[in-house]
């Protein structure tokens, strides 16, 4: 029998599995250079995006600590732009009037805004680099305007709110190019003010006095009945609110609610400061609210100084004279006739050092017309009092006469006749006395009511003011190329 010859079989494996470990091998090595090659494309995408979002921040930086916008720039008038439609459209002084508003820095994306300073401060401001590793990643970012308007501030004053899409893209090149856009929206947002018949912002006891029979009740003042408001009956809507506590005595009635961050019922002293301190058959009809935290309202931008151009310490007959707008008065007495505040069907700005009325004068606000009164106060200890005389405000529209005062001194109101106006002096200390009526909102650091005065807010301010919130990024989206 013949034996068969298995010579060289092991050589044969031997080859067979180092082709197959090769092949193995290689596959390793392809998987491991693909593996690297992700990694270095995922590195370079993130770093192209990091970049892009650095754009996004300058740009958002340039548009909340450095641009000017609309109306606050005299250079840039609102009748530039058709605000009517979104993204906010070019209506005059662009290089491409229709087409919508972008400040750009950005080579891909044209600029097309009204002042050409405010374009060329932003291209320098929003582009640049960032350094990664042996190279650098290049980002430029445009903002397009989508939305625009003007809204009355509580505390005075007409503010411009924008909302802005900002689009930047982030580039690298580090053997290969990676690309990346990033978009975000750029939001200022306003809110309906929280106004109140009365506010008194200081924290302590006795921010907010009612005694006597004074009473709030409200009204609105769009719905005027033979040109005359009416009250709410039953009474309600009469909200007051404090940063501190609310002391009532008497048969002085809130129909309404009280806010205050306060908590408790009863005495009030200064380690232990309460909401509500109440005797006699003094109520507050619609119970203490709890606010979250107290209310900060700044004080309102006081008018220039003498040396500026501003109201100066000397006397100012006002005497049936006519007081106009962006015009500074002194310390305005008036004793008989009349004082009229404006023309009419017109808006006005009108700095004072102080106002006060004796006798038998009257305060007219010009028919159709909006008056904000700026007072100084300075070297008076009252530098208001308009408990000598009377207001005409046929409109009973209390933003039509706005008083504003920053300082600290004494607020008087009262005497027997009706005012309509809003009075935001949120340093100062107010007192409203005798059988005055007043129509609108006051806020004050302290408000005193006594005798029969009565307040009555009007509902209508909350659809006519609004506070601004801080602006907010939101809506972030991001895609490669």
């Amino acid at each position: 029998m013949r034996i068969a010859n298995d010579k060289g079989i092991a050589l044969l494996l031997t080859l067979f599995l180092t082709t197959a470990m090769s092949v193995i091998a290689a596959s390793l090595m392809l998987l491991s250079q693909t593996e690297t090659y992700s990694s270095f494309n995922y590195r370079l995408m993130s770093q192209a995006r990091y970049g892009a979002e650095s754009g996004v921040q300058m740009a958002a930086n340039y548009l909340l600590y450095t641009y000017v916008p609309p109306v606050e720039n005299p250079a840039d008038p609102i009748a530039n732009y058709n605000t009517n439609v979104s993204p906010v459209t070019c209506a005059n002084g662009c290089p491409n009037n229709g087409q919508p508003v972008v400040l750009s820095g950005s080579t891909t994306q044209a600029s097309n805004y009204p002042v050409a300073g405010v374009q060329a401060n932003f291209l320098a401001a929003v582009q640049g680099t960032l350094p990664a590793g042996n190279t650098t990643v290049a980002y430029a970012p445009y903002a397009t305007l989508m939305s625009m308007q003007q809204i009355e501030v509580y505390g005075g004053g007409v503010q411009t709110i924008q909302t802005w899409q900002i689009t930047s893209t982030g580039s690298i090149t580090a053997g290969r190019t990676a690309e990346v856009e990033v978009s975000a929206i750029l939001e200022t947002p306003k809110f309906p003010a929280q106004l109140y018949g009365a506010f008194g912002t200081n924290p302590g006891c006795g921010s907010l006095t009612f005694s006597g029979s004074s009473q709030t009740n409200s009204y609105d003042s769009s719905a005027l009945v033979g040109g005359n408001p009416v009250i709410s009956d039953p009474p309600s809507g009469g909200n007051v609110g404090t940063n501190g506590n609310l002391g009532e005595s008497g048969n002085a009635t809130i129909n309404g609610t009280l806010s205050s961050p306060r908590v408790g019922v009863g005495a009030c002293s200064d380690g232990n400061v309460d909401a509500l301190t109440s005797s006699g058959n003094a109520t507050v009809t619609g119970g203490v609210l709890q606010l979250p935290q107290a209310v900060v309202l700044p004080p309102p931008t006081a008018p220039p100084s003498c040396a500026d151009g501003g109201p100066c310490q000397v006397p100012y007959n006002g005497n049936n004279q006519t007081l106009l707008n962006g015009m500074s008065y002194g310390d305005v007495t008036v004793s008989s006739g009349t004082l009229t505040l404006c023309l009419p069907a017109t808006t006005c700005t009108i700095n004072v050092n102080s106002i006060k009325f004796t006798g038998n004068a009257t305060i007219e606000v010009a028919l159709g017309a909006t008056v904000i009164l700026n007072v100084a106060g300075t070297g008076q200890a009252t530098p208001i009092d308009l408990t000598g005389g009377s207001t005409t405000n046929t409109s009973f529209d209390p933003s039509a006469l706005q008083i504003q005062y920053a300082g600290t001194g004494e607020i008087r109101l009262g005497g027997n006749s009706s005012l309509t106006a809003m009075v935001y002096a949120p340093n100062a200390a107010t007192t409203l006395s005798g059988d005055n009526a007043f129509y609108g909102s006051l806020v004050s650091g302290t408000v005193n009511v006594t005798g029969n005065a009565n307040i009555y807010y009007d509902r209508h301010l909350s659809s006519e003011f609004f506070t601004v919130g801080s602006p907010m990024m939101s809506s972030f989206s991001w895609k490669k190329y």
